[in-house]
């Protein structure tokens, strides 16, 4: 039967591949990969610039599986950048109107998964930490239990 922990390393695992994929993609392909026609070149270095950065937040999300529960200081900072990064999509969508379906589905990611499950790993490494403990005071001095 699957833990929770093992649950959410999941869950984040395939989360992550979406923006590895996006960010991946968004190199390669540049601005012309969203929708045709000529691009600025500056407007297609700034976006392929952007897709590394991506491409990079997603790896380090996958960094964040294994020991999930000793990642929380990476996984809030990580949160915070995609959060940053919703809020700014969030202008953008009341400045200039209602963008794709794919962007709004971003959107979602940004705003409402990646917090839910940064919250999900606060959860889970508060019930390591309290089994720690418990754990903790049967065994030597200076011993950490894993």
């Amino acid at each position: 039967m699957m833990t929770e922990r093992q649950a959410l390393q999941r869950v984040v695992a395939v989360a992550a591949i979406v923006p590895v994929a996006a960010g991946l993609y968004g190199v390669v392909f540049g601005i012309n990969g969203m929708e045709g026609g000529v691009p600025n070149i500056s407007a297609d270095s700034h976006f392929r610039y952007l897709s590394g950065l991506l491409t990079g937040v997603g790896i380090l999300f996958l960094t964040c599986v294994p020991g999930i529960e000793d990642k929380g200081r990476l996984f809030r900072f990580l949160t915070l950048v995609v959060v940053l990064g919703g809020l700014a999509r969030l202008l953008g969508l009341w400045l200039t109107g209602v963008p794709s379906l794919t962007m709004l589905a971003a959107l979602g990611m940004e705003l409402g998964v990646t917090p839910s499950l940064c919250l999900w790993q606060a959860r889970i490494a508060g019930r390591a930490r309290d089994a720690e403990a418990v754990l903790g005071t049967a065994a030597a001095p200076g011993a950490r239990l894993r």
